[in-house]
């Protein structure tokens, strides 16, 4: 059992940050319905691209939002819910009769959870985009990638999941706690552009104190100096150090075979050449020589492993954080206790009044 058990969650089924919220909020012991569309229901839940891992924890519910029986249980469901969390573009779920003030009549206790990518509000509340587009306005996405290309999309890990989804995950969670001592719950707006924009925060205190340039690969950790980057070897794979500070550096250069004279750290003007220098010392092993070679110690360089190469990690097989659950996929984070974490699989799909029975059935065990 996690620590949100007992806890109940309606998840309005949708794409990106509102799935991994879900399977999040699960993970952590949340019991968690997905309200699914309805006559496509029973093929969207492993359809949707990487369904058989974002879904996983909860039940599919097929409903038809549009039709007034459906949308009356559903309303019923959220009399006896926690919170609820959905991804729609504003004024969808008021379109739909089941807005904040309308789930708010029935439920004062409830948690309205909302992620978009601009948010609720502004100019482009209403504007179509996806993660690369709010990262770009937020200004997270420019310091990506090499200096001399444009910038590098870093996957969507920053838009739709660290500024949307766990952004959602953790206002939920205060609002849920909020709501345990007050009974009022709360709009809970998560926008991928705040979101973004709250992770460069160091960068913004390092600029502002002239020590961040908006030039990429110029700083330090954007890949602008010899210490903090990755370097190819000679099998074609890769190693990344991170040897920030001076002792890790005397670390990483006595690994190498250099002398501090040889390689000043901060020599800013040194920099080009002592990257070039360092590029054809690792071009010279193959990747897992120079992780036998760095092994235990303090020179912070660590071979840079494809998704099926870290599930297989001694570290990481040490501490279970890939499971074999259907595929092989990360384990829930973050663990609670010392015991390692537990997948619950992908439920049933379950009919709309077989799961209102139920929740009414049972006894809410957030008071």
């Amino acid at each position: 059992m996690g620590p949100l058990s007992g806890l109940r969650i309606i998840e309005i089924d949708g794409l990106g940050p509102v799935t991994f919220a879900g399977m999040v909020l699960a993970d952590m012991g949340a019991e968690v319905l997905r309200l699914t569309r309805g006559g496509g229901a029973p093929a969207a839940v492993f359809d949707e691209v990487g369904g058989e891992v974002l879904h996983r924890g909860r039940t599919a519910v097929p409903v038809d939002l549009k039709s007034p029986e459906d949308r009356d249980r559903v309303l019923r469901l959220i009399e006896s819910a926690d919170a609820l969390i959905e991804g729609f573009r504003p004024g969808v779920m008021e379109r739909l009769g089941l807005g904040p003030e309308t789930c708010a009549a029935r439920n004062p206790r409830l948690v309205y959870g909302r992620v978009t990518g601009w948010g609720q509000s502004g100019p482009m509340a209403d504007q179509v985009g996806h993660d690369i587009n709010y990262i770009a306005l937020s200004g997270a996405l420019h310091p990506m990638g090499a200096g001399d290309r444009p910038p590098s999309p870093p996957l969507n890990l920053i838009g739709d999941y660290g500024g949307g989804a766990m952004m959602l995950v953790s206002g939920v969670l205060a609002a849920m706690l909020e709501a345990k001592t007050t009974g009022r719950g709360r709009v809970v707006d998560a926008a991928m552009t705040d979101g973004s924009a709250l992770l460069t925060s160091l960068f913004h205190a390092l600029h502002a104190r002239g020590l961040w340039s908006d030039q990429r690969e110029a700083n330090l950790l954007d890949g602008g100096t010899p210490f903090y980057r990755c370097y190819a070897c000679k099998d074609g794979e890769f190693v990344a150090v991170g040897a920030l500070e001076p002792r890790f550096y005397a670390a990483l250069i006595t690994g190498l075979g250099l002398t501090p004279d040889e390689a000043p750290q901060f020599d800013r003007e040194n920099w080009p050449a002592l990257q070039a220098r360092f590029a054809a010392l690792f071009a010279a092993r193959d990747r897992d020589d120079w992780a036998a070679h760095f092994a235990g110690t303090e020179a912070c360089v660590t071979p840079v492993l494809t998704l099926t190469e870290a599930a297989d990690h001694p570290h990481n097989r040490a501490r279970g954080t890939f499971v074999e659950a259907g595929i092989t996929q990360p384990a829930p984070a973050p663990r609670f206790g010392a015991s390692a974490a537990s997948v619950r699989a992908e439920r049933p799909i379950r009919p709309l009044d077989e799961a209102l029975a139920d929740w009414k059935g049972r006894t809410s065990l957030r008071a």
